[in-house]
């Protein structure tokens, strides 16, 4: 039986470590932290395919989702598949919308909503001067702070998968991993440990275009009585954060405006989104700074930007403040998608997925060791 060591639990590792696993190898996770920690938990829970350009990464999204599903079901993990709306107050907003239906429709369950079908799916959208709404159906959405852990549980007890937490490794020397006077050994090693591996191969790391994403996010309350927002929602910016909007030939024009009347919003990468867990809070954000090192302390202007922003589209029963928080996460600075590279012989490093973890390690991970068995 071939042997895997997969350094870091988060959701990259653990999509590498299923893949395996399927494939008959006796895998090890080791995993710095006594759980994961970092920006596999501090983010929306979105599974996002409309976020997708159409063809090889739309695909790779839903063979994500598919292996989403498959596993929340067999684990009884918590999902919800809500699907999406792209909320339109201008004109130019609802003709980018209308023109990615007309794209899309034969490549994804999407259409363009009249105001009074949008409010039929959400009674949380501001109905003050609501145009429509653009509806997708494939966004699903799980609690990734309980969901990533509960998956490592899932991988340990149907394939074996052994976890050692708390377990810092601070050398590898193929087949060898080590971490202070313990070590492992397998035939292959896979380094999924995030912007980490900078500490395991800081030449490679300095040598790859690369920088690191500090986004900043916000929980609001248990919304009363049970109330529920439907599907997840998003304000117009989010359409040209999200390379599946880019084949709208009027995306360019509503980005102008945009760059005109929200410069400060993009100067900070901010775009709006909110997504409901099982218990009722509500999940908003997102900015996006970049560069290598991070302040660690939030910027209070970007939350209230954030959250004024959110208001012009969404109308919640209670907006009280539960937890802020901020994510850091590698992305690729030269428009690629992912970062997949042989550190050294038998040494693989999977990394930089820019923010699409959720929606794309499990499809990005299946179809690479899938490439090589």
């Amino acid at each position: 039986m071939n042997k895997a060591i997969v350094i870091g639990a988060g959701i990259v590792g653990l999509a590498t470590a299923r893949a395996l696993a399927i494939r008959g190898y006796q895998v090890t996770v080791i995993e710095r932290n006594e759980r994961a920690v970092g920006a596999s938990i501090r983010n929306f829970g979105m599974v996002w395919p409309i976020g997708q350009a159409t063809g090889s990464m739309f695909e790779r999204a839903m063979l994500s989702r598919s292996i989403w599903k498959e596993v929340c079901t067999e684990a009884k993990i918590w999902h919800n598949e809500v699907g999406s709306l792209h909320i339109a107050y201008h004109e130019d907003e609802l003709q980018v919308m209308q023109e990615y239906a007309e794209i899309n429709r034969q490549h994804r369950d999407c259409s363009l909503l009249t105001p009074e079908q949008a409010l039929a799916k959400s009674p949380a959208i501001n109905v003050n001067g609501l145009k429509g709404a653009l509806w997708s159906a494939e966004e699903m959405i799980i609690e990734s702070r309980v969901a990533v852990g509960q998956v490592a549980a899932y991988l340990a007890e149907k394939y074996g998968v052994i976890f050692h937490w708390n377990t810092a490794i601070s050398r590898i020397e193929h087949p060898k991993v080590s971490s202070g006077n313990q070590s492992w050994e397998a035939d292959e090693i896979f380094v999924c440990s995030g912007a980490d591996f900078e500490t395991l191969y800081p030449e490679l790391f300095a040598a790859t275009e690369i920088t690191k994403c500090k986004l900043q996010m916000m929980r609001l309350v248990t919304q009363p009585d049970e109330w529920r927002i439907g599907p997840s929602l998003c304000g117009g910016l989010s359409m040209i954060h999200y390379p599946g909007f880019q084949a709208a030939a009027s995306l360019p024009a509503l980005r102008k405006r945009y760059e005109e009347q929200y410069a400060t919003h993009l100067n900070w990468g901010i775009h709006v989104m909110v997504s409901q867990n099982g218990s009722g809070e509500l999940t908003i954000g997102d900015s996006h700074e970049y560069g290598l090192v991070h302040d660690p302390f939030d910027k209070e202007f970007i939350n209230t930007m954030i959250l004024d922003y959110l208001h012009t589209f969404a109308d919640f029963k209670d907006w009280k403040m539960l937890q802020s928080w901020h994510g850091i996460y590698p992305k690729m600075t030269n428009g690629a998608t992912e970062l997949i590279t042989e550190a050294a012989p038998g040494v693989t490093v999977i990394n930089g997925l820019g923010g699409n973890g959720m929606t794309l390690s499990f499809g990005l991970c299946e179809q690479y060791i899938a490439s090589r068995s």
